[in-house]
């Protein structure tokens, strides 16, 4: 391939990928907020004194643990992306032109 053409889709990928690797971080942190008001809530329904309150607290845990599940399969699918775009520029690189900023050993 011609550098004027690789050289834009070399750029385009790198992007892509720092948007990925954006999400992922994003997902993450989500998915950690979430376990730890899970484990709030669960400390919390120790003194709950009332059905009410305490099925509100359960009917709130299993929100958050299908939200988890949720951002497991996004987290699984960000992932498979990731490795793809990251694939995909290093046949870029090998093929086009030298060695660009996204250090491929990183994420």
């Amino acid at each position: 391939m011609a550098i004027n053409f690789t050289k834009p889709m070399i750029q385009r990928l790198e992007q892509e990928i720092i948007e990925v690797e954006s999400k992922l971080k994003n997902v993450k942190n989500k998915k950690e907020k979430s376990k730890f008001k899970i484990n709030q809530l669960e400390q919390d329904m120790k003194f709950s004194k009332s059905h009410t309150d305490l099925s509100s607290k359960m009917t709130r845990i299993k929100k958050l643990n299908d939200e988890i599940k949720n951002m497991n399969r996004l987290q699984a699918d960000l992932s498979k992306e990731l490795t793809a775009k990251k694939n995909s520029l290093k046949k870029l690189q090998v093929n086009g032109i030298a060695p660009t900023t996204i250090d491929s050993t990183k994420g």
